[in-house]
């Protein structure tokens, strides 16, 4: 199939080019309104208890959307719980955002509940919180969020207005990830070039990788957006798209130059080196995209669709990438002939200086096969040594926690992160600690008000408001509001004292669940703690069968490129051993703070879909070099006499064939990640860094290290399987000969 495509893309190269122009203009042209279509939100499981208790609220109650919070601060010592003026001004605000029609009753302020005081009017008095809820979803609330932001910003009367809460966040997310995206291609894609040019020698030859990871990009985005208009697509979605594009165009446009330049070294012609290459490397292309690609598709087997958004950016930009490097880069190649080595810098830095052109050694003769001969003299200390630093490496994985984001993914500058950070400072209550109880069924007044006041005897727990009264430590305080039951539902509020993110907080929504519901009747908790424990409890349902299908998928696709039983086992160990060092790095540094936690604001936990996310990318690349070691590897075995100095000496032919390149695209995929590294958001700050530092080690710790340890210690053995196993691969296996 490689080969038919190949011979029929260099029969007609400009025709395939041109063609390959026209298609990237009209996907360039629909995608760019992709971001447009994309929303910020998509950490929650919809079949959740707490995402079922927030739709019946929507729903039923018209409440339940994403926070607003309106923060007014007057002069210290002023209390504005009964300073007319405040009043007057908050009434004023409360009539603006009724006369919107997008924010949901009841909009909570100190004056129409005092007994919210504790939650709504800081230990000083002289600050106060208008909350409300805004209609529209993910989709809508947070650009009402903002407007709303926009036009009540400001000193107003001798009071200072400030606007932050959950809709807004999430459109402060928005804007912030347009920004960085901006801001990741414009360090990723010159430095790229810069380094190609080093690694290529040519500026014509290092301009290959970028165009073909161009196309990658404004392909995938043309497919996202197909997507978006059918299913909900997390904005996150396009840091991966752009990352990926450049990262795989790098990587296997790197392979494909590579054999090309080999196979005319060694007497082919343009086009026979062409059809050469795409035969190996080509297949190699393939593979490794197949590969990948599976990896990420797995995230689809979550309900959460922010970590579904990337199983669909991870495919699409794996298929585009891997079509534009079969056909694209063969046809350029055609087409430029000689010229791919046209303005070649080490050539010119070589006669400025005055030296030669350096001479082709044999591979034996050169240093990457010198350092594989050298591991493998040194195999057993070596199999000790590394994954001994390795586990130590990833112990503080061990102390992991998970937790949901809040506003402190933003930069401290950001007006929503700074609103809250002032309200954690100022307030006894935090109201984003407050949880909703939906109760479903005929329930009476007095078994409901008996619920609240259980609830309210809760530790850590504040006013409970129940549409029957509210109730204090387990007694009544004042009235409750009718407007919280229709028919056989009603609605119980919790305000706490307890961060809802926190150890602390996630106790408290545990006991709150385990209070006594009223007879015949179902209580579903929601709210950012409940969310939060929901989301990593459906973390843990779905992640088994996530890690099932990745392994046995991968080791499938293993044994058909290698034939062999083992090696796909010491693929999958290998790997996982990698991340584990990745994983324990991140804890360390963005859950524990250390190395200033990389500028961002600390929290104790990680973004719970975060790490899940990057098992799924990290391992998918970590494939990538797996399948280009070991097609070379095997290459050489084949032509061998099959013994174990064969065995050996393939193992080293083959990293000294793919160390360069290995390293190389390392390299550059570092660099890519590394502009996601930039962001102001924190978790896609510790995506970048954290996927940078995977690649970079196993490319060192594991292609260079461990791989031809372990090789070298199963010998021969390396290429065992079953006689029944043996035949099935040499009917459907898939590999380069």
């Amino acid at each position: 199939m490689i080969t038919r495509l190949a011979e029929r893309v260099v029969a007609a190269p400009k025709l395939v080019l041109g063609l390959a122009v026209v298609l990237l203009a009209l996907c360039g042209a629909y995608g760019l309104g992709a971001a447009d279509k994309m929303l910020a939100g998509g950490f929650e499981d919809p079949h959740a208890e707490s995402s079922h208790a927030r739709d019946v609220l929507e729903q039923q109650f018209h409440r339940g959307g994403p926070t607003l919070v309106v923060k007014l601060d007057g002069a210290p010592g002023t209390d504005l719980s009964t300073s007319p003026e405040a009043e007057a001004l908050g009434t004023r605000i409360v009539g603006q955002l009724e006369a919107t029609g997008h924010i949901e009753a009841p909009i909570l302020s100190v004056w129409a509940d005092p007994g919210l005081a504790g939650e709504l009017l800081s230990t000083d008095k002289s600050s106060t919180l208008i909350i409300a809820g805004v209609a529209g979803g993910d989709e809508l609330a947070p650009g009402r969020a903002a407007d709303l932001a926009e036009r009540l910003t400001g000193t107003v009367d001798g009071f200072e207005v400030s606007v932050g809460g959950q809709a807004l966040m999430f459109e402060q997310v928005n804007e912030q990830t347009s920004k960085d995206l901006l801001v990741a291609e414009a360090i990723a894609i010159p430095i790229s070039f810069l380094l190609l040019i080093v690694v290529f020698g040519g500026l014509v030859a290092a301009s290959l990788p970028i165009i073909v990871g161009v196309a990658a990009i404004v392909g995938t985005l043309a497919f996202l957006r197909v997507i978006a208009g059918v299913a909900d697509v997390s904005i996150f979605a396009l840091n991966l798209t752009t990352a990926m594009g450049l990262a795989l165009a790098i990587d296997y446009t790197l392979l494909i130059v590579t054999r090309y330049r080999e196979e005319v070294d060694r007497g082919l012609d343009r086009r026979a080196a062409i059809i050469r290459t795409m035969d190996t490397a080509g297949r190699t292309v393939l593979f490794s995209g197949i590969t990948v690609g599976l990896s990420l598709a797995a995230l689809a087997i979550f309900p959460m669709y922010f970590l579904r958004s990337f199983a669909y950016a991870g495919v699409g930009v794996v298929v585009v990438a891997v079509a534009a490097a079969l056909i694209i880069t063969p046809a350029l190649l055609m087409v430029l002939g000689d010229r791919v080595d046209a303005l070649n810098v080490r050539a010119w830095l070589r006669r400025r200086l005055g030296r030669e052109e350096p001479e082709v050694k044999p591979v034996e003769q050169t240093g990457w096969y010198r350092t594989a001969t050298a591991v493998l003299k040194r195999a057993i200390p070596v199999a000790i040594v590394v994954p001994a630093i390795l586990l130590i490496l990833g112990a503080p994985f061990l102390g992991i926690k998970f937790g949901f984001p809040d506003t402190r993914v933003l930069p401290a500058s950001a007006t929503s992160h700074a609103v809250q950070a002032e309200i954690d400072d100022e307030f006894a209550q935090d109201s984003g600690g407050t949880a909703t109880a939906v109760v479903e069924g005929a329930v009476s007044d007095d078994a409901l008000g008996a619920y609240a006041a259980r609830l309210s005897q809760v530790d850590g727990v504040g006013a409970v408001t129940s549409p029957v009264g509210v109730f204090v430590h387990g007694r009544q305080v004042a009235p409750g509001n009718p407007a919280d039951r229709s028919g056989d539902l009603g609605v119980v509020t919790v305000s706490s004292t307890e961060d809802p993110l926190s150890d602390a907080g996630q106790e408290q929504i545990d006991a709150l669940r385990a209070v006594a519901a009223p007879a015949d009747a179902d209580v579903d908790f929601t709210g950012m703690a409940a969310m939060n424990s929901d989301v990593v409890a459906s973390l843990f349902t779905y992640l088994p069968w996530v890690l099932v299908v990745i392994a046995v998928l991968t080791y499938l696709l293993l044994f058909l490129f290698s034939g062999s039983v083992l090696l796909p086992l010491k693929a999958l160990v290998l790997n996982v051993l990698s991340l584990s060092a990745t994983f324990g790095a991140m804890v360390w540094i963005f859950q524990d703070g250390h190395l200033g936690a990389f500028g961002t604001t600390p929290t104790g936990y990680l973004v719970a879909t975060m790490p899940v996310l990057m098992f799924c990318i990290a391992f998918g690349l970590s494939m990538d070099y797996e399948v280009f070691l070991l097609g070379r590897i095997r290459e050489e075995w084949l032509k061998s006499d099959r013994t174990r100095a064969a065995n050996d000496h393939a193992v080293a032919v083959g990293l000294a064939r793919t160390g360069r390149v290995v390293t190389a695209a390392a390299l550059l995929m570092s660099i890519v990640f590394a502009g996601i590294a930039a962001s102001e958001v924190s978790f896609m700050r510790m995506f970048g860094v954290g996927l940078a530092i995977a690649v970079l080690m196993d490319a060192s710790f594991i292609r260079m290290l461990l791989v031809p340890a372990f090789m070298r210690l199963m010998g021969v053995g390396n290429w065992w399987a079953p006689a029944p196993l043996r035949r099935l691969h040499e009917r459907i296996g898939f590999t380069e000969e």
